[in-house]
């Protein structure tokens, strides 16, 4: 019997699960049965942060029609696809698909049985499909294969790299052949900058809330009373989901105008004032809330797996913006002028045909592109343009609170009707080109070649930022109601390039931007309204502070004479499995690790169909990992009682 240990049971433990399924057959024979055993204190499938019990009101920004769980026939993996349903496709026929059993909440299976493809669905209907995904798992495992479930803690793992290792739980001991750290996101011991705000907090009696994921910070927020004048910095998902908690979530109501889309709050009295602010000055764009016009565009055409290795093959240290991006932005801007030119050809002045051999011979940044495209599309507002997306508020400067208020709601509703409308859908052919670059990056990080200072500045601060707010932002209607709620008073925005100071005179924060100079807002609670950016020096995971303690993994450094860059991230080996100091650096042939903790970067655990998703490849390449050492051991211990 060989005994394999997976610590944490969300979806990037069903992901594997998955594939070990999907891969049993070929490499590992029935004579050598398996005993898997799940570790996590919530229940498997969503694990901690898609569990059921979390607040109704939080959604996902992805349409319920692009989130799967399965491989396809545009996976390229060495294992075989096994096709399943997408959420969308789940929901309204769960009786179709084995093994089904009904949804246990009333609400949750009535948003099932009317949820449309294009609809942003609740977070707890997102649970209810990973549940049945990790149940599906299971089942499709061959006989001589067994899942075990402890809803439990794993505190410490030790043993030798040659051996057995040992698991150790709250109460009792796993013995392993092998072991998979599938944690998810994680949380790490405040940042210095947040612990001085914390302490602030203590000494004043006031409140502060470091970054948290949305459906644990909940509980916290019902220390902030109405009327109490607060500071959200940052503008994404989080502050967004932040923003309904502290609304909505307090009784009060969105209702239509009557006027198009448009919505009217009506408070309930308990609301605080948030005054919301961030680098940009603006939220995240929304997703768009229609499908392609026109066609797929092909890709990858210019950011494809030749011209990666063509700049990899040149001399000399390497630079993400210098020397990939002028590909990248290509690879974006031809889903965007793909869409245009075959969903909207009256906007055009040229036959596809031609722009598109033209476009091939140009480089992006070239005067020439830049002619072709005036020429090709007559007007600037089709147009891509990468640094005024980024900034929007650049160089803007106005002359009252009062003129910014009514700038930014001119902004949020401009950005929610182009997001609406299918008349702009070349915005998606651009996100879809944008999400196929993931699937060439992990070459380009594992290659070792970028400077440090580009890793840190180019790809872990600028372009995944940059893509976050182009690509991962709200439903259009959060944005909706964002505006409704600026209207009605409730958030107030700081502009772009926000500061907040601590004023120990008077125990309150006093935050301004650069957008009106001189305007200052005076708070007595301050919100990190952004995601959590695990750390392995400061993470509270007991597992990782413990091998981390005791010298058994790493955090991935990227260094040369010019920089040194500590990304946080644990150093794992391209097929997963740990790099382990004590092994002189080495892979450790017992212990893999998959996820958002690691060095193979940008690989969702889910994702959406038909776009050869890069963490499913992770996945099943580790999962033929674990099944080769498996199937190569003579014999396998025992599970300890």
């Amino acid at each position: 019997m060989r005994t394999l240990v997976i610590v944490g049971a969300g979806p990037r433990a069903t992901g594997l699960l998955e594939r070990i399924a999907a891969n049993t057959a070929e490499l590992l024979p029935p004579a050598s049965p398996l005993s898997i055993h799940l570790v996590d204190p919530y229940p498997p499938g969503g694990g901690r942060i898609w569990r059921r019990d979390q607040s109704p009101l939080l959604r996902m920004n992805s349409m319920a029609e692009d989130v799967t769980m399965f491989t396809d026939e545009r996976s390229t993996l060495e294992g075989p696809v096994r096709p399943g349903p997408s959420l969308a496709e789940w929901a309204t026929r769960q009786e179709e698909f084995a093994p089904y059993r009904e949804v246990a909440d009333p609400a949750v299976r009535a948003e099932l049985r009317t949820l449309a493809p294009t609809d942003f669905p609740t977070r707890r209907a997102q649970s209810a499909y990973l549940d049945w995904v990790f149940r599906r798992a299971v089942a499709d495992l061959p006989p001589h294969v067994t899942v075990t479930v402890h809803r439990d803690t794993v505190r410490r793992i030790d043993g030798p790299a040659d051996g057995p290792q040992t698991v150790h739980l709250g109460d009792r001991t796993l013995t392993a052949d092998h072991v998979a750290l599938t944690l998810g996101h994680l949380d790490s011991a405040p940042h210095p900058r947040h612990a001085a705000d914390a302490g602030f907090a203590a000494r004043h009696g006031r409140f502060h809330l470091p970054p948290a994921y949305s459906a644990d910070a909940a509980a916290q927020l019902d220390r902030i009373a109405p009327g109490e004048q607060v500071v959200l910095r940052g503008l994404g998902l989080a502050a967004v989901d932040l923003v309904v908690l502290l609304t909505e979530g307090r009784g009060g109501r969105f209702e239509p105008t009557g006027e198009g889309d448009a919505l009217r709050y009506r408070p309930s009295g308990r609301e605080p004032v948030l005054h919301l602010g961030s680098r940009r000055g603006v939220p995240y764009h929304s997703k768009t809330g229609y499908r392609l016009q026109g066609p797929p565009a092909p890709l990858p055409r210019y950011f494809d797996a030749a011209a990666v290795d063509a700049v990899l093959a040149t001399e000399g240290p390497l630079r993400l913006r210098r020397d990939f991006w002028p590909l990248m932005a290509k690879e974006i801007a031809f889903g965007h002028y793909h869409e245009l030119f075959h969903a909207h050809p009256g906007r055009t002045a040229l036959p596809w045909t031609e722009f598109l051999a033209r476009y091939d011979r140009h480089g992006w940044h070239t005067p020439e592109l830049a002619a072709l495209i005036a020429e090709a599309v007559p007007d600037p507002a089709d147009w891509i343009d990468f640094e005024r997306l980024d900034r929007p508020l650049a160089s803007l400067e106005l002359g009252s609170a009062e003129e910014l208020q009514a700038h930014l709601r001119g902004y949020v509703a401009a950005d929610a009707d182009r997001r609406a409308d299918p008349a702009h859908s070349a915005d998606l052919g651009a996100f879809l080109a944008l999400l196929s670059l993931f699937g060439r990056l992990p070459r380009v990080t594992a290659s070792g070649r970028l400077t440090a200072r580009s890793v840190a500045e180019d790809l872990d601060e600028w372009f995944l930022g940059y893509f976050n707010f182009l690509a991962s932002g709200p439903p259009g209607f959060r944005l909706r109601q964002l505006l409704a709620l600026s209207e009605a008073g409730v958030v107030r925005f700081l502009g772009a390039g926000v500061r907040v100071e601590r004023d120990e005179a008077t125990g309150t924060w006093r935050a301004h931007g650069t957008t009106v100079p001189g305007h200052t807002v005076t708070a007595t609670a301050l919100v990190e309204a952004y995601l959590p950016k695990h750390a392995l020096a400061r993470t509270l995971d007991p597992v990782l502070r413990d091998l981390h303690r005791t010298g058994r993994i790493v955090e991935e450094v990227v260094d040369d004479p010019d920089h040194t860059h500590c990304s946080g991230l644990v150093a794992i080996a391209a097929d997963g499995r740990l790099l382990d100091p004590s092994l002189g650096g080495a892979p450790h042939p017992r212990r893999t690790a998959l996820g958002p903790h690691t060095s193979l970067r940008a690989a969702a655990a889910f994702a959406r169909p038909r776009t050869d998703a890069p963490g499913f490849r992770q996945n099943d390449a580790a999962a033929r990992a674990l099944l080769r050492a498996l199937a190569a051991l003579p014999s396998a211990p025992a599970l300890a009682a």
